[in-house]
């Protein structure tokens, strides 16, 4: 079944064209993800958030982090505290273990450095003016983290999602999501560069639908690898020859590992610097560097197999040998030459700012950026070559700056090509670009339109979006839903299906051949049949769509079944006998199974029960039970058709008529005789039979419209009724009963689904259709019976409906007797009769006479 009416929504919260603040909401069939929830290095407080105000985070039901990195986690205990979410939050074991340290760390430098905002203590006595949260509620939402591990698949809701390595950091990884079949990619941050410890970031085995992906550096293209890693440790060297300071600002955590490895390589190399120092400058260097040393298993051959042989002694290539420790600049002795690795990464505060601010007069250091600088931070400010900078104690202070910039990019982050390169490799026909300021997240926008321009206007092609923050971007899914069939229902189309595959063998007279057996198998290059009908119960769960029979409910579903009775009881100024001959004009045969004085009971096609309590009946009236199981539409319509066959008997001529009495009454002439009538007719069997048409023609208009209310118009001056319903409409011709054509083209043409539909409508609508034609042009009747399992079922039916059908028609073949004054004075009624029901083939014919 093909659903065109879904759309998946995007709602960016932060870290649309930005880099920063990274959170990001999707929604697709009433769920809701919630991706990444950091800060913005270059706000603080409240402003750093992303806007959480303008989206209910109540509905959110799973949240995923990417990884450890603050503009990625760093609100999650905010959002986990101090908001309405209540979901479940995931990411992985080693970015749980980092990510504890990493955030207890922002609290303390955030409440040093006064980067609060104190509007966030209004009504929260937990929280300190300076800081988002506290360490109180960072420890509280930590236990309520989950973890999951990489290629393992977590269902939450019906939502799906799998972890992939990503690379960037230790840790990192990307979400692939399924959601009602839907298929979304959340890279994060990614990169698919090889380097001295991690996994290059995977390509997942399914192809997404859509493609929630980084645009960091744009179109622009990396310097190779090694090249970076000689032009890097050259400018370190001749600085330390010179005399000089080298400062490397980095995250405490990610690339800082890397260039760390880069460095003790570089030295074990170099005799002549072994009497200079390399420190590795951050409060949380020993707590991180463990974690490092304990998750070497998830990084990459180099490492894994390092650490597996354990070459020279050396069990971990995290146990440096080059390289100092530091926590802090309180006993670091700033005398000659040295290089220093230190955090936060942007030059905002910390050691990094703190030494920034101290080298920078010298022009014999130098400072190398080696990280992605974002928008209005020192790191960036600093790529312009300032004569000074400010200080960060005292904004009215500013000093000289004379140092060396350089910048060598090793932010872990894809490039054009890289980036274009894993495009293809997934290939999806929807691209959201993230985490990218606006000028190259839009030229990467107009090269990937570009490179893809040939498949515009076509089935492949692909659409590429860049929303700004708090704008939602709806695209409409076309789906394809798919409903296992299960237990004795499987079995028995299965059953079918062999069945007619044996047939089919036996009328071609050949032995089964390799195709038959790969159909028997549910194995067939050929197109699948449409049109075959099967009936069950649907069951939903998760989106995953179940067909099976009721009695197979609890077994594969743990749902109890129960019986919906309806129930309706009136009152009617009626005999019984007037209410059956009533009810029999409408449906024919009514089997009536209790007949005594208490009360009496009849039985409508086998689905509507009628109950009259004889013990209230007084004065001449009916009380009456209608009742039915609501298992079908079919039943609900003869429960409406009896209910209102019911209500009309008291307001029926046909009902004056049969409750009417002969008599015999005389007019005096002038001379004295009484005028007698000449051939006074008989009393009729039935009252019908001198019923006039047009009072048959109103009363079943008032059926009709009783059953369809505003949808049926009336036409051709009442002797035709229109029904619409919805894109349904069928023209009922009132004086001959006839159904204008539903499929108006010819049986040779209409397709395998369209004649067992019309065959079904032909059977439950056409006995008195049929047997009037057969009255009318002296031809018999003959009814298909392609099934030859329902033949049976198709010649009871329609001998149980055929005294019916002769007697509602009688009355078009009645002959009137008028005398000279136009006066109806007798009638007679040319009785027709079934002469003869045999089998031809694979119809039922029977032959209808005078």
């Amino acid at each position: 079944m093909t659903v065109d009416d879904d759309n998946f929504r995007f709602f960016g919260l932060g870290g649309c064209n930005e880099v920063g603040r990274s959170c990001h909401i999707i929604e697709y069939k009433n769920r809701v993800i919630m991706l990444d929830a950091g800060v913005h290095p270059g706000y603080a407080g409240l402003s750093s958030l992303p806007f959480y105000d303008e989206y209910d985070l109540s509905k959110v039901d799973i949240l995923l982090i990417s990884h450890f990195h603050l503009d990625h986690a760093a609100s999650l205990p905010y959002v986990m505290q101090h908001t309405n979410f209540n979901g479940r939050v995931f990411m992985t074991h080693a970015t749980k273990a980092i990510y504890r340290w990493l955030l207890s760390d922002f609290v303390r430098v955030t409440s040093i450095g006064g980067g609060g905002d104190s509007r966030l203590n209004s009504g929260n006595e937990s929280a300190t003016s300076s800081n988002l949260y506290t360490d109180d509620d960072l420890i509280r939402s930590f236990d309520r983290i989950e973890t999951i591990d990489y290629h393992s698949t977590i269902e939450v809701e019906g939502i799906r999602f799998t972890a992939y390595h990503a690379g960037h950091v230790l840790g990192a990884c990307m979400y692939f999501v399924e959601i009602g079949g839907l298929k979304v990619l959340f890279t994060g941050d990614y990169s698919r560069e090889e380097d001295r410890h991690l996994q290059v970031a995977e390509v997942p085995p399914m192809r997404p639908d859509i493609l929630i992906t980084e645009s960091t550096f744009g179109t622009a293209t990396h310097e190779p690898r090694l090249e970076k890693e000689a032009r890097m440790t050259k400018i370190i060297h001749s600085t330390l020859l010179k005399g000089g300071r080298i400062l490397m600002p980095v995250f405490a955590l990610g690339r800082a590992q890397e260039l760390l490895l880069i460095l003790e390589e570089y030295w074990s190399q170099n005799e002549d610097l072994h009497n200079i120092n390399v420190f590795f400058a951050s409060s949380l260097a020993r707590k991180c560097m463990a974690v490092y040393q304990t998750y070497t298993n998830i990084m990459n051959d180099n490492i894994r197999h390092g650490v597996s042989s354990a070459s020279g002694g050396k069990s971990n290539p995290f146990q440096f040998k080059h390289i100092k420790l530091i926590r802090s600049l309180d006993k670091f002795q700033d005398i000659g030459p040295c290089v220093v690795v230190a955090a936060p990464g942007m030059l905002q505060n910390g050691v990094s700012r703190e030494l920034l601010e101290r080298w920078a007069p010298d022009a014999k250091n130098a400072v190398i950026m080696t990280g992605y600088s974002v928008e209005g931070t020192m790191a960036k400010e600093l790529l312009t070559e300032p004569h000074t900078i400010q200080s960060s104690q005292n904004a009215d202070v500013t000093i000289p700056r004379r140092l060396a910039i350089e910048e060598i990019s090793f932010a872990a982050h894809v490039d054009f090509q890289e980036n274009a390169g894993f495009i293809d490799m997934i290939n999806p026909s929807k691209i959201i670009l993230v985490h990218g300021e606006s000028n190259p997240m839009g030229r990467l926008k107009s090269a990937l339109l570009s490179k893809y321009s040939s498949r515009k206007g076509t089935e492949q092609e692909v659409k590429v979006f860049n929303p700004r923050n708090c704008d939602e971007l709806s695209i409409g899914i076309r789906g394809l839903k798919i409903a296992k069939v299960l237990g004795n229902l499987a079995e028995e189309e299965l059953a079918k299906l062999q069945k007619d595959i044996s047939q089919k063998i036996k009328e071609d007279g050949s032995k089964m051949d390799e195709t038959a057996e790969d159909e028997v198998n549910g194995d067939t290059s050929e197109p699948i049949k449409t049109g075959h009908t099967i009936a069950g119960v649907l069951v939903s769960k998760d989106f995953d769509l179940s067909f099976l029979q009721m009695q197979d409910l609890h077994e594969y579903t743990q749902l109890s079944t129960s019986i919906l009775k309806s129930k309706i009881s009136l009152k009617i100024n009626a005999d019984i006998s007037l209410m059956k001959w009533h009810l029999e004009q409408m449906f024919g045969y009514i089997n009536i199974v209790n007949d005594d004085e208490e009360e009496w009971e009849c039985l409508i096609m086998d689905k509507i029960e009628v109950l009259v309590d004889r013990t209230k009946t007084t004065g001449g009236g009916l009380f009456i039970t209608v009742e039915w199981i609501n298992d079908n539409l079919m039943a609900d319509s003869l429960a409406d058709s009896v209910v209102a066959i019911l209500y009309s008997i008291d307001s029926s001529p046909a009902s004056v008529k049969m409750s009417s009495k002969p008599h015999s009454h005389s007019v005096k002439q002038e001379n004295g005789q009484e005028e007698q009538p000449e051939n006074p007719p008989p009393s009729p069997k039935f009252a019908h039979a001198d019923y006039q048409i047009s009072g048959r023609l109103a009363r079943i208009s008032a059926l009709l419209r009783a059953q369809f209310g505003d949808t049926l118009t009336m036409l051709d001056n009442g002797n035709k009724a229109q029904i619409k319903i919805g894109k349904n409409e069928a023209t009922v011709n009132l004086l001959d009963l006839q159904v204008d054509d539903l499929i108006d083209r010819p049986r040779s043409e209409l397709t395998e689904l369209e004649l067992q539909k019309l065959e079904e409508f032909e059977f439950a609508h056409g006995p008195m259709s049929l047997l009037q034609n057969a009255l009318d042009n002296n031809t018999p009747v003959v009814i298909s019976c392609r099934n030859n399992h329902k033949m049976v079922a198709r010649v009871k039916a329609f001998d149980r409906h055929c005294n019916m059908v002769l007697e509602n028609v009688k009355e078009l073949w009645t002959e009137s007797v008028k005398n000279g004054k136009g006066k109806v004075v007798n009638s007679v009624s040319k009785e027709r009769f079934v002469s003869k029901m045999f089998l031809r083939g694979d119809s039922v014919v029977i032959v209808v006479k005078a």
